[in-house]
């Protein structure tokens, strides 16, 4: 084995510079996202804007579902000024650098001149979804396989903690000072991973430049998406594009609209859905997160992934048992636990089996078409989950949501051993 695809220890992948690089990207991340959408619409709504107005600004976090459709921009294009930095920090900084502008404007202008405050929020979603590219391209380049897990593991610990400064945190400042104030506030924080970005290491550079202009649009537009196919030929490509799509539905088929009214039907109040879901919830599924990091170091990323799936799946049957529970603080306790648990196992192992399929010539374009098929149906599914819990039962719905994870299994384990992967020998 080359010492490049050697197997670094747990203390090693865990320790090693770029995970803490990690840690302050993830935080750049996760600090916009409710700042466009959740923790917006309460701002929204202080200043007396109609709710389907709210829903309609607030949906400019969707931007972040659209991000495949300029990701080549980032594989492709270098930009002046910033080059010196390479091109995946460039970009970042240049992202980081909208946001905290965006998020200044949004403060200086406010919902009182609503049309210029919405051009604003759209900009911050836009650099905050290309920020994520670019944070995704740089993890899959500076390191190999056998350390993405842990790269996602402090990743995802920085990108936490923002929503919970840019969630509880926000709310908890926007009942002492004003909205602007606060908003202020958030944009200052994001002069921490600017600072991170300008001390961070440029991963290699494994695209060769265009001769042509029409080369350069082959090699931007068509190529990462041939590529793909190419490599693992149309039959195992398909198969793969399939197990992507299908995997994730258990779990996304319970983030849509159906759980609010699932918590209040069950006689659960919104402190105590808040306190346990949101607050509780986020630290346990930080502790899935770092044992699937410490999973994906020892075994590699198929085992872990294949045994996440299959128990966050087999979790939504603990809703079935939460319906004779009613009102339980402890039984809720207890399902929250073993679903955030799983799912940020599932989280982790996800992100490094989606990096595995990844070819660094084209890094950005096609680790950003991949993450964003891999919520599509599970969502789709959520979109209908009022009307099948209205037509049957939440318990039914629960379990259609469990079964639903037998033929991506199924899928996966005929990918076994035909996939070639960084892991391949494990």
């Amino acid at each position: 084995m080359s010492e490049v695809n050697a197997k670094p220890s747990v203390w090693a992948a865990f320790t090693q510079p770029a995970a803490w690089t990690m840690f302050f990207f993830g935080f750049s991340s996760g600090l916009p996202f409710l700042l466009v959408a959740g923790t917006l619409a309460y701002w929204l709504k202080e200043n007396g804007i109609v709710l389907k107005e709210i829903t309609w600004i607030a949906s400019a976090g969707m931007t972040y579902a659209l991000k495949f459709l300029w990701a080549p921009l980032l594989d492709n294009v270098s930009l002046p000024w910033l080059s010196r930095l390479g091109r995946r920090r460039s970009w970042l900084l240049l992202a980081q650098a909208g946001v905290l502008a965006g998020l200044l404007g949004m403060a200086f202008v406010t919902p009182a001149q609503l049309e210029l405050f919405v051009a604003l929020t759209l900009i911050v979603a836009f650099a905050g979804a290309t920020q994520d590219i670019a944070v995704d391209a740089y993890r899959i380049e500076i390191a190999p396989m056998s350390a993405q897990g842990a790269l996602v593991a402090t990743y995802s610990l920085g990108y936490r903690i923002g929503l919970v400064l840019a969630g509880a945190v926000a709310l908890i400042l926007a009942d002492h000072v004003a909205w602007a104030t606060v908003y202020q506030a958030m944009a200052l924080l994001m002069l921490l991973p600017m600072a991170a970005n300008l001390f961070a290491r440029e991963p290699e550079n494994y695209r060769i430049a265009p001769a042509t202009w029409g080369q350069a649009m082959r090699e931007s537009i068509a190529e990462p998406y041939a590529d793909f196919f190419r490599r693992y030929g149309w039959q195992l490509a398909s198969l793969t594009l399939l197990f992507i799509l299908l995997f994730k539905i258990p779990e996304q088929a319970l983030v849509g609209g159906i759980m609010g009214p699932f918590y209040l039907d069950m006689g659960f109040s919104k402190t105590e859905v808040g306190t346990i879901t949101k607050i509780y919830g986020v630290w346990i599924g930080l502790v899935g997160v770092f044992l699937a990091g410490v999973a994906i170091a020892r075994w590699g990323g198929r085992k872990p992934l294949l045994a996440s799936i299959v128990l966050c799946a087999s979790c939504n049957l603990l809703y079935v048992w939460l319906i004779g529970h009613p009102g339980n603080l402890a039984a809720l306790t207890l399902v929250i636990s073993c679903e955030n648990l799983t799912l940020g196992f599932l989280g982790t192992a996800a992100v490094a089996f989606l990096s595995s399929l990844v070819n660094r010539r084209h890094t950005a374009t096609q680790y950003a078409l991949l993450s964003s098929m891999v919520n599509l149906p599970g969502k789709v599914l959520g979109v209908f989950a009022g009307g099948i819990v209205e037509a049957t039962s939440y318990g039914t719905y629960f379990i259609i949501a469990t079964v639903a994870v037998m033929p991506a299994t199924a899928l996966f384990l005929y990918l076994w051993s035909r996939l070639d992967t960084d892991d391949a020998a494990v």
